[in-house]
């Protein structure tokens, strides 16, 4: 037997708005009271840090921008001269500034650069392969394994300008241990801190000596991450040690080694106290970094704020623009060398 179901009549008219209300428009202000409301302790714990991030990050962030686009020096800032006020008298002038440095007409600032990346690739590089290098040892069984790694570990906890003025007194051109070492076997001494040449191999020298425990202690932590049946099994199939370093040990590291590259090109991109304190002020332009530059712009001589300030940004523009590129070609590469969007197309069909 069939129930009959019964429909309404079709001259009943549609309900209107007041029985049925539009839906609430949830915006950004809306989300923030839920969130502070459901998570008011969060944001508490987290407000002071946001603070201080602002007063030591966020404002000279935001001021050095300004600036930039201005014509500041020591000359027209507003200064105190006694009991008397002189106010400001500089004007925005612009991009005028960063046209000025990247045209090139200012002169300077594409052969820091390029100095810059060179010392960059070749600290990078040495802090890599010798801080992997390390770290295999060290992960291998061996007696007093602990003291060779305190040993290995103590530069990095050495401060930058206690190491610096170590080293001064190692390239001392007169009393210095490398040039008593020369004097030894027969050759000429050098005077390092002095040639434009010799500057750059001291600031070198002295950087990887800074930078290879870091590396070291990260890549140690990457080696015993990798399961120890993967070195077995491809033992057991018959590969050599440099294969199974290439086709084990490199893929394990590939995580590790992707971000501890990219904090070692940022730090020594900015490495300003090994350049400065081994160096002087009465370093030679070539043996200047970008960094050391600005400084000198902003603090040696008629005080040019607007260019150091210039520089600066230019200065986290390249790292920004390095950082992007860099995260996004890391990513790309599968752990079998096929880009990703090769495995979804794959995935796909």
């Amino acid at each position: 037997m069939k129930t009959a179901t019964a429909r309404p009549p079709r001259d009943v008219a549609a309900p209107t708005g007041a029985d049925h209300p539009p839906p609430r428009r949830t915006g950004a202000w809306t989300w923030l009271r839920r969130s502070y409301r459901r998570y008011w302790y969060a944001w508490a714990m987290v407000l002071p840090v946001v603070v201080v991030l602002g007063v030591l990050v966020g404002y000279p962030l935001g001021w050095g921008v300004y600036l930039s686009f201005t014509d500041a020096n020591e000359m027209n800032v507003a200064k105190d001269i006694g009991v008397n006020h002189v106010p400001a008298t500089y004007d925005v002038i612009g991009l005028d500034n960063y046209w000025h440095i990247l045209s090139g007409e200012e002169g300077n600032f594409y052969p820091r650069l390029w100095w810059t990346v060179v010392w960059t690739v070749s600290c990078v590089f040495f802090h890599y392969t010798i801080g992997l290098g390390l770290a295999l040892l060290l992960n291998r069984r061996m007696r007093f394994r602990a003291l060779y790694r305190v040993l290995l570990i103590l530069p990095w906890a050495v401060p930058a300008f206690v190491a610096a003025f170590s080293w001064r007194l190692m390239f001392n051109s007169q009393y210095g241990v490398f040039n008593a070492i020369l004097t030894d076997l027969g050759m000429d001494p050098v005077d390092w801190l002095n040639g434009p040449t010799s500057q750059k191999v001291a600031v070198v020298m002295v950087n990887v000596w800074l930078g290879v425990p870091f590396m070291m202690v990260a890549l140690l932590g990457g080696l015993q991450s990798i399961p120890s049946e993967l070195h077995e099994a491809a033992e057991m199939d018959g590969a050599s040690a440099w294969q199974r370093f290439r086709h084990v040990t490199l893929p394990g590291l590939r995580p590790v080694s992707s971000t501890v590259i990219l904090l070692g090109t940022i730090w020594t991109f900015n490495m300003f106290p090994i350049i400065f304190l081994m160096l002087g002020q009465g370093n030679s332009a070539d043996s200047e970094i970008l960094v050391t530059y600005a400084y000198r712009l902003a603090f040696a001589g008629v005080r040019d704020y607007a260019g150091a300030a210039t520089y600066g940004i230019c200065i986290l523009s390249i790292l920004l623009v390095f950082s992007v590129f860099y995260r996004k070609a890391i990513s790309d590469e599968s752990p079998g060398g096929r880009p990703r969007t090769t495995r979804r197309r794959e995935a796909v069909r």
